[in-house]
């Protein structure tokens, strides 16, 4: 859950996956911030903030989002141009054995990291600096396009958890009402 106290107790299960998680973000963070300080050239902030954050884009994507919460997320354009959102998950047995501990890290720096980008954002319109809002802007975007990615990943998920036990219940009644009807 993403909106919950961190879990304590265990350790983490992926812990390079957890460190490569959390190390594009910061370090995105951390260059945009103190570039300001000992960089004066707009065109390397920019190339390398938002390099910085494309490679955490990738890697929560295809990499973290995968081996933290068991969930994957694309976009494919078909053949009429319409947008169509394609999930994966894990089977629920699987789900329900993910690490408490990687998902909530996984969670937290998710969203956390689109809010430092928009507290980065408000700070740019206040000093007036259009450019680096553009930085933050792209930024910001790939941040909730992940965001929205395994969100909605997430709720399919869930539905697909719920249709498999609907099913599985139905099953199970109707084999059950069968068998009590051929002993008759």
């Amino acid at each position: 859950m993403p909106f919950c106290l961190q879990p304590t107790g265990e350790n983490y299960a992926n812990p390079k996956t957890c460190l490569f998680h959390v190390l594009f973000k910061a370090a995105a963070l951390a260059f945009y911030i103190l570039s300001a300080i000992f960089i004066d050239s707009f065109v390397i902030i920019f190339v390398v903030t938002v390099f910085l954050a494309a490679l955490d884009f990738w890697v929560v994507k295809n990499v973290s989002g995968r081996i933290l919460v068991g969930l994957r997320w694309w976009n494919e354009i078909d053949e009429q141009g319409e947008s169509i959102w394609k999930f994966e998950c894990l089977d629920q047995e699987s789900l329900a054995r993910m690490n408490k501990k990687d998902s909530w890290l996984f969670w937290w720096t998710l969203y956390l990291t689109a809010v430092a980008w928009i507290f980065l954002g408000i700070f740019s319109l206040i000093r007036f600096q259009a450019d680096y809002l553009l930085v933050v802007g792209v930024c910001l975007t790939l941040s909730i396009a992940n965001i929205v990615g395994f969100t909605k990943c997430r709720k399919d998920a869930k539905k697909q958890i719920q249709q498999f036990a609907t099913q599985t219940i139905a099953s199970r009644f109707t084999s059950s009402l069968q068998s009590a009807f051929s002993v008759v």
